[in-house]
């Protein structure tokens, strides 16, 4: 057989196919609720981006549809897996997992993986960073270090220099103004050590002072910082220091496992942006498009997604292992995405 022939053999094998589909068969399409490419009106009927594709794809085919409704991205694709319905239209995400169980169709819809996180107020920030704990007890060994070294210094000098290191507690105190003194390089000269062993101690404090003061700097600096670097995620790697959720059973899962990123998972993306907003989480992540639409349509205004995506996410119709809709469908869809109908719905979506 020529090449020629067998092209021909394969285009007619496709056309028979369609012919069977068009004249004989009902379609099960398995469906769950994810706006903007699946949502259900008031009446139960099923619209959207996905919805709309399919009937641009079936007024090739001319088939009767009947849609069935799952509650989770998981229970619909065991759907799909198990030949409860002939094909998913739901914006799936092929992954190499799940190319072992189902069988794709050529991507419809090219996006993103991408992380909602809480717009915060910067002040407010910058204040419960500068008050926050990391702070106060760098601040309390601190006070507790120039504490000791003022009472060894008062140990010394009580007797050797009375007159600048008096006795009982006004000495102490008179010690923890030295210490206190010597440690911030100030040198108002008005108390100083003569004895050896007083000295000795504050040749000691003048050099472990300097590394204390350097040390509480620092810790200042990350306490009044670590909100601004915590926030510059390169990589998924980065995530692992945040409390992280996204929907479960879903490609940003299962990708988020491979990093070894812990998220917890939630059944909707509403429930997630809302455990968001009231702090359970730091990071929500999920597919950017079906983000997009409940932050326009829900009330988030304290929260942004990141104009950066962690993954490129391809979109397709999912079907059953071995089905031969696959072969059916993929020229249509092909076809379709070059349509000027096609793309007038894509630019009103980003409208």
């Amino acid at each position: 057989m020529t090449m020629k022939n067998f092209l021909s053999a394969n285009i007619l094998f496709i056309l028979a196919c369609s012919f069977t589909f068009a004249q004989d068969s009902t379609l099960t399409i398995g469906v769950k609720e994810a706006p903007p490419f699946v949502q259900f009106n008031a009446a139960g009927n099923a619209t959207g981006l996905s919805i709309d594709f399919w009937d641009l794809v079936d007024d090739n085919l001319g088939v009767s549809v009947e849609y069935k409704r799952y509650e989770t991205l998981q229970a619909l694709m065991d759907g799909v897996q198990s030949n409860e319905v002939d094909l998913s239209i739901n914006p799936i995400t092929v992954t190499d997992q799940r190319m072992e169980t189902m069988d794709f169709s050529q991507p419809f819809f090219i996006s993103g993986t991408a992380m909602v996180r809480t717009s915060g107020n910067k002040w407010l920030s910058f204040f419960d960073n500068l008050f926050s704990k990391q702070f106060f007890s760098a601040v309390a060994v601190l006070i507790v270090v120039i504490f000791i070294f003022g009472f060894l210094i008062w140990i010394f000098e009580r007797r050797a220099n009375p007159d600048q290191f008096g006795k009982g507690w006004k000495g102490i105190g008179d010690g923890f103004w030295w210490s206190a003194v010597t440690m911030t390089t100030v040198g108002y000269g008005d108390k100083a050590p003569v004895s050896k062993g007083g000295r000795t101690i504050g040749f000691i404090w003048m050099f472990a002072a300097i590394l204390m003061i350097s040390g509480l700097t620092a810790s200042i600096a990350s306490a009044l910082t670590v909100s601004s670097l915590e926030s510059n995620i390169e990589s998924v790697e980065d995530l692992r220091k945040f409390n992280v959720g996204t929907i479960g059973g879903s490609s940003s899962s299962d990708y988020l496992g491979i990093f070894d990123v812990e998220a917890a998972n939630y059944t909707s993306v509403e429930n997630g942006l809302n455990a968001l907003e009231n702090g359970e989480l730091d990071v929500f992540v999920y597919d950017r498009p079906i983000l997009r639409h409940f932050m326009r349509e829900g009330d988030f205004s304290d929260l942004t997604i990141a104009p950066e995506n962690l993954k490129t996410d391809y979109y397709s119709l999912s079907f059953p292992k071995g089905s031969p809709l696959v072969d059916v469908l993929n020229p249509i869809i092909v076809r379709e995405l070059k349509s000027s109908r096609w793309n007038r719905k894509l630019r009103s979506m980003e409208q």
